[in-house]
Order: structure tokens, then C-alpha cells, then sequence
């Protein structure tokens, strides 16, 4: 069977259930974001040579899935998420007190490891925005929707912070 289905050459495709949307949906713009998130963050992975990193980004690109899927109509645990939210805010914790105290802002740049990390955070950062709009207008909010927003808020947090320790140097603008 082909990898191509022809259902979308009129401009539309398919959510989780069947209904048909439109290709510029902000459904469709929100979990699409979410799935660029997930390829900067693998693009960034294969740079990365430290395998608690690894471990970390992947299982993070797990999750982005699961969210991708919500965002595409299925169902969410927001309790896993919300403690998935947990585990990110620890490992920021553990990664800044190996940091200086950050006092201005910093240009992304450094290695090419921490260029693909923030690469991935602005990334995650788009797929907030997108995120931010589709459930501001839909017309029933879950807990799922504050949940998700946490999440992703929490993970561009934590890849900045990634960052800022792959960087052989920081340059302050």
C-alpha cells in the first residue's frame, strides 16, 4: 500500500474520529507544530553524547506524540502530563545550579549542540503559540488543554537550560 492516499490533495485532512478540516486549521496548526517540535528536538538528540540527555529527549518526544494525538482529538491523561511537568522542573533544577546566575539575555550560539537545542526550543516556543490560539478558541476548555500549555511551556524552560550547559561559552548580549 502506497504511502500516499490522495485525501488531502483538495486541501483538507483528516482529525482523529474522521472529521474532515480544513489543512490550515489551528487544529491542524497546533499539533503540525508540535510535530516540527519533536523533529528539532531529534534533530538535537544526535548531537547530544551524554545518555541521561539522550533518555530524556526521547522520552520527551514520547510525550509530544501523546500530545500531538490530543491535539488531533484523542484522549489524554492530564494527570501523566501534569506530572511529566514535575519531572521537567527537576531536571531545570539539577542543570542551573551547575549554571552561572543568568543576568542578561544570550545569543543562541556556541556549539553546534547548543545551536540545535535552541533550535528546538524556539521550536517548542512556536508550537506554544499555535498551541495557545487553538485552545483559546475552542469553544469547551478541558484540563487537559492547561496541562498540555504547562508542558510545553516547562519544555522550551528546560531546553533552553539544556543549552546553556552544552555551551562551551555563553556570549551576553
Amino acid at each position: 500500500m502506497p504511502i500516499y492516499t490522495k485525501t488531502g490533495d483538495r486541501g483538507k485532512t483528516s482529525l482523529f474520529g474522521g472529521k474532515r478540516v480544513l489543512k490550515y486549521d489551528l487544529q491542524i496548526e497546533a499539533y503540525g507544530a508540535i510535530d516540527e517540535a519533536t523533529s528539532f528536538i531529534g534533530f538535537a538528540l544526535e548531537s547530544i553524547n551524554d545518555s541521561k540527555t539522550q533518555e530524556l529527549l526521547s522520552n520527551i518526544q514520547m510525550t509530544l506524540y501523546n500530545i500531538m494525538a490530543y491535539l488531533s482529538g484523542a484522549k489524554l491523561d492530564h494527570g501523566k502530563i501534569n506530572s511529566q511537568v514535575l519531572s521537567l522542573e527537576k531536571n531545570i533544577d539539577i542543570l542551573e545550579k551547575k549554571l552561572p546566575r543568568l543576568v542578561r539575555f544570550i545569543l543562541p550560539q556556541g556549539s553546534e549542540v547548543t545551536a540545535r537545542l535552541h533550535l528546538a526550543r524556539t521550536s517548542v516556543r512556536n508550537a506554544e503559540r499555535r498551541i495557545g490560539e487553538f485552545i483559546h478558541n475552542k469553544k469547551e476548555k478541558k484540563d487537559e488543554d492547561n496541562a498540555v500549555l504547562c508542558y510545553i511551556n516547562r519544555l522550551s524552560d528546560l531546553l533552553f537550560v539544556l543549552a546553556r550547559n552544552e555551551s562551551k561559552e555563553e556570549k551576553l548580549t
